[in-house]
């Protein structure tokens, strides 16, 4: 079930890599819930659609270092590259905790850092 769970979330990552925001969101069940550690948390598809539709104006960029997967939960870290409101490309640090029901992205716990430069 773990190997399945990190397979999931790389086909979710590669559909918003490209922009398929809502070919992502199928991999997501209709109540997830998305916590920005510090920042906000987003309730349901259509609040995770409308910050998407905010914030990934051109689509992000992902570098993943590691995928940890324990249980009906898997752990992503990397570096994250996307424009701010200014069009400038910001690289952040990240690590994304997903836990995982019935094998959709169900809740995330995501630590996102703006890397020095």
């Amino acid at each position: 079930m773990r190997e399945n769970n990190k397979q999931i979330l790389e086909q979710a990552n590669a559909a918003m890599t490209i922009g398929d925001y809502e070919g992502f969101l199928s991999f997501c069940t209709a109540d997830t819930e998305w916590t920005f550690v510090g920042e906000q948390t987003l309730q349901g598809k259509q609040d995770v659609r409308e910050y998407m539709a905010k914030v990934y104006v051109e689509p992000p960029k992902f570098r993943v270092e590691r995928l940890i997967a324990e249980d009906d939960f898997v752990t992503a870290i990397g570096q994250i590259s996307m424009k701010n409101e200014d069009g400038k490309m910001v690289d952040y640090a990240y690590c994304d905790v997903w836990q995982f029901l019935d094998g959709k992205l169900h809740k995330l716990k995501a630590f996102v850092i703006a890397a020095k430069t």
